[in-house]
């Protein structure tokens, strides 16, 4: 493999089909050490604790892959309502609202939030509310982050999955824990960008970000054994739907004024089931590339 620096996140022309790809290491990011006492607090005496061993996904497709290297920190920010404590206070409260997949509580633990959105809101960001990034978008709640990427789990090991709405790329980093392959399609070339600036210095090698209309997938890359979409439509792209491997499952939120996270499983080469889960609330899911 070449030695040649790297340009990251990795653009989707870098996939190819000609290697193994190799395991991914992805290793905790460090965060300032201070925190206040109460979330300090509330953090120490947390029933949940992070998996000692966390089940890395096979690795039977055939696409080349470099070795993910440790995340380095993320520039530290004088603020003790962005530190570890604060953090892992967080993933206790999306425990605590019933979120059980420790694999995908320990990613949350992993991803530092607060470098995802402006530094002005740097101290709201592990509180549970989905927060502005710009051009009338947001990211999203960590629970329901959480939640979305625990039903799209299973349970199981993910290999590809691709993400509708990179938006500033929190949830692209946090699937990237969990997942072996991440694509990820934003149709705002403003938080394209600002989403490969904010992954560019994490170092995260097995997301692929793409600049271009979400609704009809990535056919290139298809076939995925998980969708996942962050803006709300009032019913799934049938594009995304094909895009989908046998018994591969894709959750997304339906709906207008009134939405609800749906779960959709493909059981056969033309057959979909559907399940309705919880209320939640996105933004539009549209058409397009501005």
């Amino acid at each position: 493999m070449s030695d040649k620096t790297r340009q990251f996140p990795l653009p989707l022309s870098s996939v190819t089909d000609k290697a193994q790809k190799k395991q991914q290491v992805f290793s905790p990011v460090a965060t300032p050490q201070t925190a206040t006492q109460n979330a300090a607090r509330t953090a120490a005496s947390s029933p949940w604790k992070p998996p000692t061993v966390v089940a890395t996904p096979s690795r039977s497709h055939a696409y080349a892959m470099e070795r993910s290297q440790p995340l380095p920190a993320a520039a530290p920010r004088q603020n003790p309502l962005v530190s570890d404590a604060v953090r892992r206070a967080m993933v206790q409260r999306v425990a605590n609202q019933g979120v059980q997949d420790q694999v995908v509580l320990e990613a949350l633990a992993r991803v530092p939030r607060h470098a995802f959105m402006d530094e002005g809101l740097a101290s709201q960001a592990y509180i549970d509310a989905s927060l502005p990034i710009g051009h009338h978008q947001t990211i999203s709640q960590p629970y329901i982050v959480a939640r979305m990427i625990e039903v799209l789990r299973n349970g199981a090991a993910l290999q590809r999955v691709l993400e509708i709405g990179t938006g500033c790329g929190y949830q692209a980093a946090v699937l990237a824990c969990v997942a072996q392959e991440v694509y990820s399609i934003e149709r705002i070339k403003p938080l394209h960008e600002l989403a490969k600036a904010n992954l560019r210095p994490m170092r995260v090698p097995n997301i692929r970000l793409h600049y271009g209309d979400g609704m009809l997938g990535l056919p290139q890359a298809a076939p995925f054994d998980g969708i996942i979409l962050a803006a709300a439509g009032l019913e799934v792209p049938q594009a995304l739907l094909e895009q989908l491997s046998i018994g591969g499952r894709l959750v997304a939120p339906v709906g207008g004024r009134t939405q609800h996270l749906e779960l959709v499983t493909r059981v056969a080469k033309a057959e979909w089931v559907s399940q309705t889960l919880e209320d939640c609330h996105f933004v539009p899911l549209r058409s397009g590339t501005v």
